[in-house]
C-alpha cells in the first residue's frame, strides 16, 4: 500500500471512530506529515452523521481527455501563433521602415488565415465540449489531465510575458525601440494575456 493510500484509509478509520478532523490533523501533523498531505487526505472524506465516512470525488486521468485536451491545447496555441503573424505583418505593412528591404508578400498571410479558417472552429467546438465535461463534474475540474495542460500553458505564457519584456527594454537600453517594435511587442504581450485569462480560473484550483 503506497503512503497516501495508508494516510486516507488511517482518516477514514479515525473519523469513522469518532476522530474529529482537527483532532485527526494535529495528530498527522504530529506524526510527520505535511499540511498538503493532511488536507488532502482530511478532504477526501465526508463525515456524514449516522454514516461511515462518505468518500468525496477525487482527481482522475483519462487517455480520452489527454486527446481532448491536446487538441484543445495545440488549437490555442496555433490561433496564437497565427494572429500574432498576421498582426506583425498588418505592422510592418501600416509602419514600414525604410531601411528593411524585405518583402512580406501575400503568402504568409493566406497561410494565417488558412490555418486561422481550420483551428478556430476546431478550438470552439473542444471549448464546448470541455465546458459540457465541466458541468458534468460540478464545475470542480478534477481532471488531472486538464489540470497538467493547463499548468504548461501558463507556463508558456509566462515564458512569453517574461521574453517579450525583456526584448522591450533590451531595445530601449539600445536606443532601438520604434513604434514598429513597440507595437508588435504590445500585440504578443496582448495575445498571451488573452491566452492568460482563458486559464487564469485554473490558479484558484
Amino acid at each position: 500500500m503506497k503512503p497516501t493510500d495508508q494516510l486516507s484509509e488511517f482518516v477514514r478509520q479515525a473519523l469513522a471512530q469518532g476522530g474529529r478532523p482537527n483532532e485527526v490533523a494535529a495528530a498527522l501533523a504530529h506524526a510527520g506529515w505535511s499540511a498538503p498531505e493532511i488536507d488532502e487526505a482530511l478532504g477526501g472524506w465526508e463525515a456524514a452523521p449516522g454514516l461511515p465516512p462518505v468518500p468525496r470525488p477525487r482527481p482522475y486521468a483519462s487517455a480520452r481527455e489527454a486527446l481532448l485536451y491536446g487538441l484543445l491545447f495545440l488549437s490555442l496555441g496555433m490561433i496564437g501563433w497565427h494572429v500574432c503573424e498576421l498582426g506583425i505583418t498588418l505592422i510592418d505593412r501600416l509602419l514600414p521602415d525604410p531601411a528593411d528591404r524585405a518583402y512580406y508578400g501575400v503568402g504568409w498571410a493566406r497561410w494565417s488565415i488558412a490555418s486561422l479558417i481550420a483551428f478556430v472552429p476546431l478550438f470552439l467546438v473542444l471549448n464546448r465540449k470541455v465546458a459540457r465535461m465541466s458541468r458534468g463534474d460540478g464545475g470542480q475540474r478534477r481532471s488531472l489531465v486538464r489540470k497538467w495542460f493547463a499548468s504548461l500553458t501558463l507556463l508558456v505564457v509566462s515564458l512569453v510575458f517574461l521574453v517579450d519584456g525583456i526584448t522591450v527594454i533590451h531595445a530601449l537600453l539600445n536606443g532601438d525601440l520604434t513604434a514598429r517594435f513597440a507595437a508588435k511587442a504590445a500585440l504578443v504581450a496582448a495575445v498571451a494575456g488573452l491566452v492568460f485569462a482563458y486559464y487564469r480560473d485554473e490558479m484558484d484550483d
